[in-house]
């Protein structure tokens, strides 16, 4: 095994006077299968082309897109594992520091908005080259998309990066008949009739067919409710077994987007993670301190893709969709034997998982061959009557490898739907997972306790994490063991209003929780929440929905949930006084915040209001308390 040629240097070592492909990524190069650009590589490599990857090439200037010289295929070009302007910004807008992607934990490696940058570099030098835009940051662009750092709206980011064609959702399959293709001799222009792509054609040139129209690029600038309905439609028709071919016009342009490719079968994603990988950044990166982000993942398993739970604020379901498809026990048996044999494995597996962990099969068997439902989800606001849940699969894997030589310990580290869990009849992987699978804390999300917030969110009631919550510390406390549930929390989602933050900080202080960390909302393109936080309504029902919008609301929802910080208690008592709870701010127990000494003052002098209570007494009424005269 090798790491992929990073150097022209290397690049020649092999043998090679020129590259098949190009990939051009934002990250640092990471051969790890839980890097999309290393998936891709590897599966081109695995069809027999030659790839070279360019990983954080310097934007500034040409001689990084010119070190292998032109590719004969193509140049694929992504940002990296994160959409780049999540990786520059934090929810505030301030600009981060550090950056888990790159040598040495350090920002400024990649350029804002990566796929138009890179993008724009290679046609302005290869202009004849095509050039194929991939990864987390062009799936969620694919069409006019809000932009919550420019706060407006922006076209669909193929037509910016000046691309060719755009790969959309997981795309080995889509990768792989792109390159058979090209490699035939084919133009790009042939490759149009791929599913899992969008490509954008001039209007007279357009063959109109069966298709999905959303409103234009410019009425979903000039008019939120038509943005509403364009996200509704874009979201409904991401089933690859009932999405049809939607299109978006973009002034004397039409952006088309085929039906999504179908998801990997169980066979294909075995053949994937078994490609082979180093599973480490490259060594060039050593001298700089690595890439951190291989640490939470290099002893880590994916055993799979797809998350039906479809959380509104969420990518995964616009990314990888809905539709839950898993690697075979053996296939992660096998991953877990090779890290067995690494140098570097200590004998703890850190997670085994996905983006829910808990989720093996499909949510029902109507989706086999009818697709996911449109407008609704399998949980939320309660479990759908099909649902069928079972967790025996997955259980068996995890024993079965608590079981391999050299394994001390497996844990599960990706996110469990405890919604989903508490609907199991069979209590044996909850006692399970309680007794051998977590690492002293279980991160879980209920996210809020607000029902017109969760309901926002696409979230269960909070009454599903109080039945899972009750039930884990009792089973820990049967075990004998010291174990905590840290619940991830947001502040200022769209339906969130100040006393709906009020009434989170109140449950929290009930259940003695006091989180450490908590998430503001952050708009990222292709999210249902997102158009609700630019549109103020509802995509599903076209309703009204309250946003907190000005920083220092968003500030004051933040500090709610944190009102036991004595740095907080400014905001907390002016957020107080803004819901009119001033019965929260004292010394005594039911009161989540103390008084500073100017509302102490206040509090003092307010003579308590009376109340008019009107009786009658006789013919006519007075002010109950008050002397007839």
């Amino acid at each position: 095994m090798a790491f992929l040629p990073i150097t022209k240097e290397e690049m020649v070592q092999r043998g090679w006077d020129q590259a098949d492909f190009v990939l051009v990524t934002g990250d640092a190069y990471v051969d790890h299968p839980s890097f999309g650009a290393a998936i891709i590589s590897r599966v081109l490599e695995d069809e027999g082309f030659r790839v070279a990857v360019l990983p954080q090439p310097d934007w500034r200037c040409d001689r990084d897109f010119m070190r292998f010289g032109r590719p004969r295929l193509a140049f694929l070009v992504t940002a990296g594992n994160i959409d780049s302007m999540v990786a520059h910004y934090t929810a505030a807008k301030r600009k981060r520091s550090d950056d888990a992607y790159s040598p040495g934990n350090r920002a400024g490696k990649r350029p804002d908005r990566a796929c138009i940058v890179y993008s724009r570099k290679c046609k302005e030098l290869y202009p004849d080259t095509p050039v194929i835009l991939g990864g987390l940051e062009a799936s969620l662009r694919r069409f006019a998309h809000y932009d919550y750092w420019d706060d407006r709206v922006r076209p669909s980011i193929l037509l910016e990066a000046k691309a060719d064609l755009l790969t959309f959702g997981m795309g080995e399959n889509q990768t792989r008949q792109i390159a058979s293709k090209l490699g035939q001799g084919l133009p790009v222009s042939s490759l149009r009739d791929i599913r899992g792509v969008c490509y954008a054609v001039k209007t007279q040139d357009y063959q109109p067919g069966p298709a999905v129209e959303c409103p234009s690029f410019e009425r979903v600038c000039s008019s939120k409710r038509d943005y509403a309905v364009s996200c509704r439609k874009q979201q409904d028709e991401h089933d690859a077994v009932r999405g049809k071919t939607v299109i978006q016009r973009h002034g004397d342009q039409i952006v088309v987007q085929n039906p999504p490719m179908p998801p990997l079968t169980t066979q294909e994603l075995d053949r994937v993670y078994a490609l082979p990988y180093e599973r480490m950044y490259h060594p060039s990166y050593e001298k700089e301190g690595g890439v951190p982000g291989i640490q939470e993942v290099e002893f880590s398993i994916t055993h799979n893709r797809g998350c039906f739970g479809a959380c509104n604020f969420c990518s995964i379901a616009y990314h990888q969709g809905r539709a839950v498809t898993v690697r075979s026990q053996e296939s992660i048996l096998a991953e877990a034997k090779r890290l067995t044999e690494n140098h570097r494995f200590k004998g703890y597996i850190h997670d085994v998982g996905g983006p829910t962990a808990n989720f093996r099969r499909p949510s029902c068997e109507k989706q086999k061959t009818a697709g996911l439902c449109k407008g609704k989800k399998c949980l939320a606001p309660k479990p759908c009557p099909q649902l069928q849940v079972d967790h025996s699969e997955y259980l068996e894997i995890l024993r079965r490898l608590r079981k391999l030589p050299k394994v001390k310990r497996v844990f599960i580290r990706s996110g469990i739907r405890f919604d989903y869990l508490i609907q199991d009849k069979d209590q044996e992987f909850f006692q399970e997972l309680v007794r051998h699978h977590v690492s002293g804390q279980l991160k879980v999300a209920p996210e809020h306790c607000s029902a017109a917030v969760l309901d926002a969110m696409g979230k269960p009631h909070i009454e599903a994490y109080l039945r899972f919550a009750r039930r884990f510390y009792g089973i820990t406390k049967e075990a004998g063991k010291e174990q905590y549930l840290v619940p991830y929390l947001m502040s200022s989602h769209p339906g969130s209003t100040l006393k709906d933050a009020v009434e989170l900080a109140l449950f929290l202080k009930r259940e003695k929780i006091r989180p450490e960390q908590v998430q503001d909302f952050y708009p990222t393109p292709g999210t249902i929440s997102t158009c609700m936080f630019y549109t103020g309504l509802d995509p599903y029902t076209m309703k009204e929905v309250y946003v907190a919008k000005t920083e220092k609301e968003k500030a004051m929802q933040r500090a709610l949930l944190q009102y036991f910080n004595p740095k907080n208690q400014g905001l907390v008592i002016e957020a107080l006084k803004k819901a009119g709870r001033l019965d929260l701010i004292g010394t005594s127990p039911g009161c989540l915040v103390r008084p500073d000494p100017k509302t102490a003052a206040a509090l003092r002098n307010k003579k308590p209001a009376i109340k008019k209570h009107t009786v009658k007494k006789g013919k006519g009424s007075y002010p109950k308390g008050k002397k007839r005269v």
